[in-house]
């Protein structure tokens, strides 16, 4: 195999450094940019290649030796190797380039940031260990550090002989202040089977009401509190299900709520994909009347949980049904939102829901993002329609990785 030499020129979102050979592109894991190394070329396609290194001749002055003995191996982290104040750096210009691909001046960008091990209150482990990379074997694990201590604990204590089967979602940490399990303290367990059980009795198809009668309002959700978890966050409960999404990194969630809710309040208040009402908890305080809208329904029975005794509607439906069906009768009975509050999913605002920002013209919109592609891509049409960006904020919830979380102030001028 041939071997060559190269500096690669910036790192690409994914994680990966690129360099040219021959002017085509080469991808290139676990490099950093302006170190010199030897690589081989190990998949080759049209328009770009996939690179490993064979040696690193010039190391860069921020490569370090991973802490992990699992690092590279193990499907999770992929920026060990550089240290923490250049990764957020390299994190930092992945999100600005996003943004200036998408032709908007960036302003500069500033980190929320939590401890860059020991943080992580959500893993999942299959048959009682992690996943190999790119591989179906399972590799044995007794310690993470990037796990939290209640996560550790149980990973000491318990053998992996002793661990459940399956793919299960375990949520440990010290704010934990009731679960429906009393096994360990601090950590919940997901019970799996409530997937089966789900599939099985096909509630979401069926016109029958849910079991819990509290939980009716909510048709195609299914009563189960096996999986439930209540944490403290600044000083508020926040229930949710362990195997539903809730963010894996407490301290930098806190940090951020601050950041979202900063110099905003008024009469009305839209929490759009308010999941289990984690945002909404908190714009309660500083708005009269908050509005939640949230498709996963199983999220919505936590959500209402959580916003007991405060004023507001939740509507349990797509953004985009919401907008067509529900806006327009909200804004005759309550008047105008003061601001929104959105956190789509991966793929971004549905259209109709960018479509209906850009013509309502809210005065505040905070925009949450976990893929800082789709949110640049949102962030143009809101631009184009009479906003402008005034804040971007990395939101470093997953040091060691290459993830990026991102939070964008729009303010209609």
């Amino acid at each position: 195999m041939e071997k060559i030499t190269v500096i690669p020129e910036k790192m690409v979102f994914g994680g990966s450094c690129l360099a040219k050979v021959n002017g085509k592109n080469v991808f290139i894991p676990y490099a950093i940019p302006g170190e010199k190394i030897e690589i081989s070329i190990k998949k080759s396609f049209r328009d770009y290649d996939i690179a490993e290194i064979e040696k690193v001749i010039e190391p860069s002055v921020h490569r370090q030796l991973p802490f992990c003995p699992l690092y590279g191996k193990c499907g999770g982290c992929n920026m060990q190797h550089i240290d923490i104040d250049f990764q957020r750096e390299l994190r930092k210009q992945m999100l600005a380039d996003c943004f200036e691909r998408e032709g908007i001046n960036v302003p500069e960008i500033e980190t929320i940031s939590g401890e860059p091990a020991n943080y992580r209150s959500r893993i999942q482990l299959t048959d009682g260990g992690l996943n190999e990379k790119q591989s179906n074997n399972i590799l044995k694990i007794d310690f993470c550090p990037i796990a939290t201590d209640e996560i550790n604990s149980y990973l000491k204590n318990v053998s992996q002989e002793k661990r459940p089967l399956g793919r299960v979602h375990f949520f440990g940490d010290k704010r934990i202040v009731s679960s429906a399990q009393k096994e360990y303290d601090h950590l919940v367990i997901a019970d799996e089977t409530k997937k089966e059980l789900w599939a099985s009795k096909q509630v979401g198809k069926s016109k029958k009401k849910a079991k819990n009668k509290v939980r009716q309002r909510f048709a195609g959700t299914l009563a189960d509190t096996r999986n439930n978890c209540t944490v403290c966050i600044l000083g508020k409960q926040i229930e949710f299900d362990v195997q539903g999404f809730f963010q894996s990194n407490m301290d930098v969630l806190e940090k951020t709520i601050k950041a979202v809710t900063f110099n905003m309040g008024g009469e009305n208040v839209l929490d759009m994909y308010c999941g289990a009402g984690t945002f909404s908890v908190f714009l309660a305080d500083i708005f009269k009347k908050t509005t939640l809208v949230e498709h996963n329904r199983d999220a919505l029975v936590h959500a209402e949980v959580n916003m007991a005794g405060k004023e507001h509607e939740t509507y349990g439906l797509s953004g985009s049904r919401w907008v067509k069906e529900n806006a327009p009768m909200i804004l005759e009975k309550n008047g105008p939102f003061d601001a929104v509050v959105i956190d789509p999913p991966r793929s971004g605002m549905e259209k109709e829901v960018c479509s209906w920002l850009c013509k309502n013209k809210t005065a505040q919109i905070r925009s949450i993002s976990c893929d800082p592609a789709t949110q640049a891509r949102d962030a143009s049409y809101l631009i184009r329609s009479g906003y402008k960006l005034t804040k971007l904020y990395l939101l470093d919830f997953y040091p060691q990785t290459s993830h990026i979380e991102s939070l964008a102030y729009f303010e209609f001028v």
